[in-house]
């Protein structure tokens, strides 16, 4: 009999178009159908999804409900039933390549024990706002994860972790009911535990991620929010901050990494943007009294 390797988890909350879409991607998986199984967790949306997790029989794929605790606690939930020796997580705007569970299992399959991030491509390149949010996942990347062998920050849409020791450090844990920092706060306790992480840029997901004006702020806003909670989290870890130059790339990362330059301009301001509602959500619970937090 065959053992499952993966379980390939994927928080959802009523976007069954995009799910599908997903779950189309991970029916190109080129990888053994009996090595892997799919966890689709609903956190409590109001649109049915049997029917679309059903379709999809390419694939070994289920789906649980959990009630409203944000993509955090649906991927722990998803973890609390997966039967892998891994867990690979992406989320149900993106769209794995078709090698991209063979190139996390021959990462694993050298580094067992380490944590595995792939790359996130923007799969809306005509989109200021998605193209903008991907920038900035890259240019954390490339800064964080200079050194392959000793990543310091995947995106949790993106990466595979060894079962027993993902449980072993409570997972996502408790945090936010929406996406802030979670992230950020996984791989800090991950490597605080003595943990490895490994960049395997081969490892790639397309993210169709849309946005307008008024979502791009929110999420920055709610990615301030986050931070505020992860900060505050690491209790008496050693913290560090990123020096000013950090921001200053950040914020001039579009000028080399754009087509043309209206569209470097534009991506220049959405990155002043980013982190004005990430300061302004970061101030908010900072000032918030404490029944709202």
């Amino acid at each position: 009999m065959s053992i499952c390797q993966f379980s390939i988890i994927i928080p959802t909350r009523s976007r069954p178009d995009p799910l599908a879409a997903c779950l189309d991607s991970l029916e190109r998986l080129q990888f053994e159908r009996d090595r892997f199984e799919v966890i689709v967790v609903d956190d409590a949306g109001h649109i049915p999804l049997d029917e679309i997790v059903s379709a999809h029989r390419g694939v070994s794929a289920r789906l649980i409900r959990q009630p409203p605790g944000g993509p955090a606690a649906a991927r722990d939930a998803g973890a609390a039933q997966a039967r892998g020796e891994f867990l690979a997580f992406t989320d149900d705007d993106c769209a794995p390549a078709p090698d991209w569970l063979t190139a996390l299992a021959t990462r694993l399959a050298l580094t067992p024990d380490h944590a595995v991030g792939g790359r996130t491509v923007n799969a809306l390149p005509d989109n200021p706002y998605s193209a903008a949010s991907q920038n900035l996942v890259t240019y954390f990347s490339a800064h964080f994860n200079s050194d392959p062998d000793d990543a310091r920050f995947f995106a949790s849409n993106n990466f595979a972790a060894p079962a027993e020791s993902f449980r072993a450090m409570g997972g996502f844990g408790k945090f936010l009911p929406f996406a802030g920092a979670e992230d950020r706060d996984f791989c800090d306790r991950w490597r605080s535990r003595g943990y490895r992480m490994s960049y395997a840029p081969e490892a790639v997901a397309h993210h169709a991620h849309a946005l307008n004006f008024r979502s791009f702020w929110r999420q920055h806003y709610n990615y301030g929010r986050g931070a505020f909670h992860y900060r505050r989290s690491r209790g008496r870890r050693p913290e560090s901050f990123e020096p000013l130059s950090f921001y200053l790339n950040l914020i001039r990362y579009p000028l080399a990494h754009s087509r043309a330059s209206r569209e470097a301009a534009a991506g220049v301001m959405l990155m002043i943007v980013s982190q004005a509602a990430t300061a302004a959500g970061f101030a908010r619970e900072r000032f918030a009294p404490q029944k709202r937090r």
